[in-house]
């Protein structure tokens, strides 16, 4: 079994708000791996006193622990136990209610001899091959399909110089737009204090026979294809059993960094945590 792992913060002065993790039971007849991409929290108070790094740390331990000790609980049954869990350790000094109070995207993968089950919640991505060298991403896309009103006045941001005033103020209104979905109906979910997120996940199942090997991937490292459009899920994937993830990664942040301003590729943020797990099974 091959299995390797790759994280880097976006900005080296930041905490990585990234979380990556593989467990592999002592009966060796199976594993399972956690990836969590922390939601940055605005400037402003968002009523808890942890940080994201904190928030994700526990989420992702709870969900690691679950996830090979508790094999008679589906994956959404751990993500809601794991997210309970999470909650009660500040639920007494925190206000839990904040729509922003920290929060992460999840994908959560559990394998044993008869089967490969999987979750994903929000923009992280799950790619999974088969002996056929097919390749399968399992991707949660309600972030991407926004209203028309709201991609429309993300693109008009990105269209703007980066630092001037003018875009200043409109991604004041487009943050807004989406902060007003996040969590809700009609909008997206990431996994923040309330269990009931988990029946919301994109869920699966396949026969172990039909997965020879599976990758987690942040958006930041997921920029790869969605971003700068160097190839598809397959590519990447091709990358990812050549070079590794720290391979992955490093071709991202040369992207990037070719990119500063995202003139040509427009984006939220110069550079973005990456997290990567590879796993051949």
């Amino acid at each position: 079994m091959r299995i390797e792992l790759a994280t880097e913060p976006g900005d080296p002065d930041r905490p990585n708000e990234d979380y990556a993790s593989v467990a592999l039971p002592a009966s060796g007849q199976g594993g399972s791996l956690v990836l969590l991409d922390g939601v940055t929290p605005p400037a402003e108070d968002v009523g808890c006193l942890h940080s994201v790094p904190w928030f994700t740390a526990r989420l992702g331990g709870a969900l690691g622990e679950l996830s090979v000790s508790r094999p008679d609980l589906t994956l959404p049954e751990i993500l809601a136990t794991a997210v309970s869990r999470t909650a009660d350790t500040h639920r007494d000094t925190c206000d839990l209610s904040h729509p922003r109070t920290p929060q992460a995207t999840v994908v959560l993968a559990r394998w044993d001899a008869e089967r490969v089950s999987y979750l994903v919640l929000s923009d992280s991505a799950l790619l999974l091959a088969g002996p056929g060298g097919v390749v399968d991403a399992v991707l949660d896309r309600r972030l991407d399909e926004l209203p028309a009103a709201v991609r429309a006045l993300r693109d008009a941001v990105r269209a703007l110089p980066r630092g001037s005033a003018e875009r200043r103020a409109l991604g004041g209104e487009y943050a807004a737009a989406v902060e007003a979905l996040r969590n809700a109906e009609g909008g997206f979910h990431t996994a923040a204090a309330d269990p009931a997120v988990a029946a919301l996940a994109v869920t699966g199942e396949l026969p172990r026979s039909a997965v020879t090997a599976l990758a987690a991937l942040t958006d930041g490292a997921g920029r790869w294809v969605e971003t700068f459009r160097e190839g598809g899920w397959a590519d990447c994937f091709a990358l990812l059993r050549k070079d590794g993830p720290r391979g992955l990664v490093e071709r991202v942040r040369e992207l990037e960094t070719a990119d500063p301003d995202g003139t040509a590729f427009p984006r939220g943020k110069r550079h973005d945590d990456a997290a990567v797990v590879y796993a051949e099974l």
